[in-house]
């Protein structure tokens, strides 16, 4: 069955449909990863887009139980050069268009993805539709120009209830921007009983929980779309550690007076190359974003810059100066991706401990 792949310049790619049927529109943008494609097509930082992996073949080791990033993605769409039609791994449950078909997700392959990127990496992420070809193209084209990609991306992702993930050690909340399951991993595997939040939970419901730590999660979108968010963290900081990631790395600068920027591009994948300013030491790791903080606005009396990244020097890292609070741009859980940088779960836990042993001697 042939699909149209229309891009917001006009641009148009012929191919043949798979997965689910249906006429979609969203942003395009693409991701470098070579493995874990249904880790990606799982992650809620992909809210509303279209994904384009730049890997050749893609879905040659089938879906499983244990790579869920979310039980119910909200990808748009999946755009490959192959699909395999055939899975071969002992853990396979299902082929990669069986996925997409109870997913409701639609997939095109037969695209010349180094064509598509080399367009995005040229002009930037655009909006883009697949269609049927039989239907009128102008028609389809118009309806694609006049298309208004959602802001409240944050809510449409977010647990709308808190819920427990029981553990028997540190009390951590989470709060769900459009948390990806490897965040809850980690913290699990390190003892932490976890309460997961919504992303509007305010400062007073979160401090009357007495929590240990609160993890402010990866999501999709602008950051300067969840206000609320940026007020709670301005109420928590200095009164309970904070880890950020991801979209919380972009939250917790905003709510320290820093600013935001759409990138180009962005970054997507699982080779970007990180370095730590203080050792000089470079991780490889999972990115998933399109949105970075400027480095000019922040605020060195309050915010130190721990991390850059060494291909565009966007900023990836910060610590606040005086509270124990810092956050990081990348996905240290690693869900695809190297494990370079899971020590910082690690550093999350003593942070936490050491607040805790500072608390109890001057209450003492």
């Amino acid at each position: 069955m042939k699909r149209l792949l229309i891009l917001e310049d006009g641009t148009v790619f012929e191919g043949v449909g798979f997965g689910a049927i249906g006429d979609v529109t969203g942003e395009i943008v693409f991701s470098t990863a070579m493995t874990g494609y249904q880790e990606s097509i799982t992650d809620q930082s992909y809210n509303g887009q279209i994904l384009t992996f730049t890997y050749p073949m893609v879905g040659n080791y089938g879906v499983n139980r244990d790579d869920y990033e979310s039980i119910s993605p909200t990808i748009k769409a999946v755009v490959v050069k192959e699909h395999a039609r055939l899975a071969s791994n002992w853990r396979s449950q299902m082929t990669l268009e069986e996925f997409l078909i109870k997913k409701n997700i639609p997939g095109i392959s037969g695209i010349d993805t180094r064509a598509l990127t080399k367009k995005i990496r040229q002009y930037g992420t655009m909006r883009a539709s697949i269609v049927d070809p039989a239907d009128p193209f102008e028609h389809a084209y118009d309806q694609l120009k006049a298309s208004v990609l959602p802001r409240n991306q944050v809510a449409q992702v977010s647990t709308k209830t808190p819920y427990p993930s029981p553990g028997t050690g540190r009390n951590v909340i989470v709060i769900d921007f459009g948390l990806k399951h490897s965040i809850l991993r980690e913290l699990a595997k390190r003892n932490c009983n976890l309460t997961v939040m919504p992303y509007d939970t305010t400062a007073q419901e979160i401090l009357e929980l007495e929590p240990d730590g609160v993890m402010l999660t990866n999501g999709p979108g602008d950051p300067k779309d969840v206000p609320e968010a940026i007020q709670m963290i301005q109420e928590i900081q200095g009164k309970v550690p904070i880890f950020g990631i991801c979209l919380g790395h972009q939250l917790f600068a905003l709510a320290n007076g820093c600013d935001t920027f759409k990138m180009a591009f962005g970054h997507r994948g699982l080779n970007h190359p990180v370095r730590e300013v203080a050792s000089g030491k470079i991780a490889f790791t999972s990115q998933n974003h399109g949105f970075a903080v400027d480095e000019k606005s922040v605020d060195q009396e309050n915010l130190l810059i721990t991390h850059l990244e060494i291909n565009d020097l966007t900023v990836e890292g910060l610590r606040h100066r005086h509270y124990p609070a810092f956050s990081v741009q990348f996905h240290p859980d690693a869900a695809p991706g190297p494990h370079d940088a899971l020590d910082l779960f690690d550093e999350f836990m003593e942070m936490m401990d050491a607040n805790k042993e500072d608390v109890h001697a001057k209450t003492h």
